[in-house]
C-alpha cells in the first residue's frame, strides 16, 4: 500500500468510530511506519481513540511518549495532543508523563507550544486541580510571539476559570489589560471570555 493509499485508509477509519476500539493495535503498529505523515496521522487517531476508549490504549501510551523527543515538530505536536486527549479521558494513564509536558511551553516550534496549551485544556477539563501551581507557565504564553499561540493561551484560563476560578483570579488584571491592548482581535475576545468564565463563579 502506498503512503497516499494508507493515509486515505486512515481517513476512512477516522470517520468509522464503530471500528476504533478493534483497530487500536493496527493503528499503533503504524507508529513504526517510515512516513512522518503516516506516523502523525496515527498519533492523532490514537489520541481520539484514547479519548473514546482510554483503557484500550493503556499499553499504547508508552509507544506514544518517545515521539515527544522527535526532532520533527509535527510528531512532537501530535504526541502532545494525543496525551492530552487520552489524559482528558483518564488522567492516570498519562500522569507519569504529565510534568514532562511543561517543557513544550517553550518549544522552539510554535505548533508544539500551541499543542501544549490545547493538551492542557483537555486534561484540565476533568482534572483541573493539578494545574494549581503551574499558572505562571500559561501567563507567559499570553505574551508569545506567535499569534496562534496567543490566541489559544487565554483558553486554558477560560477552561480553568469555569472549574477553579481561584487559579485564574490572580491573572484577571493581566487578562483585562491584554483584552484591551493586544493587536489581535481573537486574542482580545478570548481574554474577555476567560475573564467572564472566572468572574461567573
Amino acid at each position: 500500500m502506498t503512503e497516499s493509499e494508507l493515509y486515505k485508509e486512515l481517513g476512512i477509519l477516522t470517520k468509522d468510530k464503530d471500528r476504533w476500539e478493534e483497530s487500536i493495535p493496527y493503528v499503533s503498529s503504524l507508529l513504526a511506519h517510515e512516513s512522518v505523515k503516516i506516523q502523525a496521522k496515527a498519533l492523532w487517531l490514537l489520541g481520539e481513540m484514547g479519548l473514546a476508549y482510554p483503557r484500550s490504549v493503556q499499553d499504547v501510551v508508552p509507544m506514544i511518549v518517545p515521539f515527544l523527543d522527535n526532532p520533527e515538530s509535527l510528531l512532537r505536536e501530535r504526541a502532545v495532543n494525543a496525551l492530552g486527549r487520552i489524559g482528558r479521558a483518564d488522567y492516570s494513564l498519562i500522569e507519569p508523563y504529565w510534568t514532562g509536558l511543561f517543557r513544550f511551553a517553550s518549544d522552539e516550534a510554535a505548533n508544539v507550544r500551541l499543542s501544549f496549551i490545547w493538551a492542557s485544556e483537555n486534561i484540565a477539563t476533568n482534572t483541573p486541580n493539578v494545574y494549581a501551581d503551574h499558572m505562571p507557565v500559561f501567563a507567559e504564553l499570553l505574551h508569545d510571539a506567535d499569534d496562534k499561540v496567543r490566541m489559544e493561551a487565554p483558553e486554558i484560563f477560560r477552561v480553568l476559570g469555569k472549574r477553579r476560578p481561584e487559579f485564574v483570579r490572580p491573572y484577571l488584571e493581566l487578562l483585562r489589560q491584554i483584552s484591551e491592548t493586544d493587536g489581535n482581535r481573537v486574542v482580545r475576545i478570548h481574554c474577555l471570555g476567560a475573564i467572564k468564565a472566572a468572574e461567573a463563579k
